[in-house]
């Protein structure tokens, strides 16, 4: 008796804090949006936050400063913090291993594609620090009714690559990232790189948890990826 082919794991990539070391630059900018409108708030609440929709993100901070604002004021809000990011941009760095880590997986014939909490405007100038082309697969913010934690994104990644989410597994910095992996069906991988610790990974549902890209791409055969060539930092898998 044969069997039906079973479905190639896919790779959904959560973008800052997991590709990309921006994580502090959004909670620098988010301050300096938040500061212009008159609200102080201490660095280390906003960085609880990151990850999650600008919308859930606004609302949980305001709700947290008792301050209440207008649906302009809260559009207004968000735009000041992508300008805010925008110019910190020549500080943004691809985290170690990133780039590296993507060519392997699409040399391996794994599929992978992006998704994003972040607005397009911000998002894809990470293409060209990660040395990728600009039809890469992605998703962001601007195309799904809604962002992390709720799974649009992931699913809507998945559905780009033609793949089943619960086939996916979701790689993120943040519990928002495996909270919507949950949601999605997909297996939550967890990266240090953003901030959150292990156990709150874990906690949220991360089935593995790495330091950054580079040990991810040291570790894949733990992901049960089979590679059909050897690249630096691991050994061929069969």
């Amino acid at each position: 008796m044969t069997y039906p082919e079973p479905p190639r794991p896919a790779l959904l990539f959560d973008l800052d804090g997991t590709l990309i070391d921006s994580v502090y630059q959004h909670v620098i900018a988010w301050r300096s949006a938040l500061s212009g409108m008159g609200i102080d708030l201490a660095v280390w609440r906003i960085h609880r936050r990151i990850g999650m929709s600008g919308g859930l993100f606004v609302a949980a901070l305001l709700r947290e400063t008792g301050v209440s604002l207008s649906p302009d004021e809260i559009e207004a809000l968000q735009k000041a913090h992508a300008e805010a990011y925008l110019t910190q941009l020549d500080q943004v760095r691809p985290l170690p291993g990133a780039a590296e880590l993507l060519t392997v997986l699409s040399e391996a014939g794994v599929s992978w594609a992006i998704a994003t909490s972040g607005r397009a405007e911000t998002a894809r100038s990470a293409l060209g620090l990660l040395g990728l082309p600009a039809d890469t697969p992605m998703v962001t913010r601007d195309q799904v009714r809604r962002a992390k934690p709720d799974p649009d994104l992931f699913v809507a990644a998945a559905v780009l690559m033609d793949v089943d989410p619960r086939d996916a597994m979701v790689v993120g910095d943040s519990v928002w990232d495996l909270l919507a992996a949950r949601r999605a069906g997909s297996l939550g991988i967890g990266m240090l790189s953003g901030g959150y610790g292990r156990d709150e990974l874990e906690r949220a549902g991360a089935f593995r948890v790495y330091r950054d890209p580079a040990d991810m791409l040291d570790r894949l055969d733990e992901l049960g990826l089979r590679l059909p060539v050897a690249g630096p930092g691991h050994r061929p898998v069969r």
